[in-house]
């Protein structure tokens, strides 16, 4: 198998990492880009800086965004209109409101069991945890070390792609929303 040269021009190496990322389709670690190109991680960085910043300042239709730990090329949500236009996608491929709040405590209490979402939404979850498995926003992470053993959810890197976060704690505080109640 051929070597591969470090490319050492910067427009060369830019355009190396926007080719990675245009090739993937999902988000690509640094260290995956490191591998790939043996460019070092602090010059990637600085590179990917640079290529947010140029996506952004020209109003594309694609930008560049740090997603679920890695980087990852996506539409520009100020084209959504089209894109959704163009992939038909219709409202039914939103969460629904059940849904959403399963996930949300999913998200900011996990690991967790399906009995701990059951008493927190007062409902039973069944079918919004499936939902949720089947849509691959969550998954099992274990079970719990008490009787019966019951499963534990958290979320998964989908989860962070479908709603832009870079990691979990990019997720609003919880007490934005208990303020928002008490209100």
């Amino acid at each position: 198998m051929e070597e591969m040269e470090i490319p050492d021009n910067k427009r060369i190496q830019k355009a190396s990492l926007e080719a990675l990322l245009f090739a993937a389709g999902e988000p690509v670690t640094v260290s995956a880009i490191v591998k790939t190109t043996e460019i070092p991680e602090p010059e990637i960085k600085k590179l990917m800086d640079e290529l947010i910043s140029d996506y952004r300042e020209r109003n594309s239709g694609i930008l560049v965004a740090e997603i679920a730990d890695g980087y990852q090329m996506v539409t520009n949500p100020d084209f959504s209109m089209w894109v959704k236009k163009f992939k038909n996608i219709n409202q039914t491929s939103k969460l629904s409101p059940p849904t959403l709040e399963t996930l949300a405590i999913i998200a900011y209490k996990q690991p967790i069991t399906k009995l701990e979402i059951d008493q927190l939404r007062g409902v039973n979850s069944d079918g919004t945890v499936k939902s949720l498995l089947d849509k691959r926003l969550i998954r099992i992470v274990g079970k719990k070390e008490t009787p019966g053993r019951p499963f534990l959810y958290g979320t998964t890197k989908e989860f962070l792609q479908y709603f832009g976060l870079k990691n979990l704690s990019d997720l609003p505080p919880i007490n934005d929303f208990l303020r928002d109640e008490a209100a």
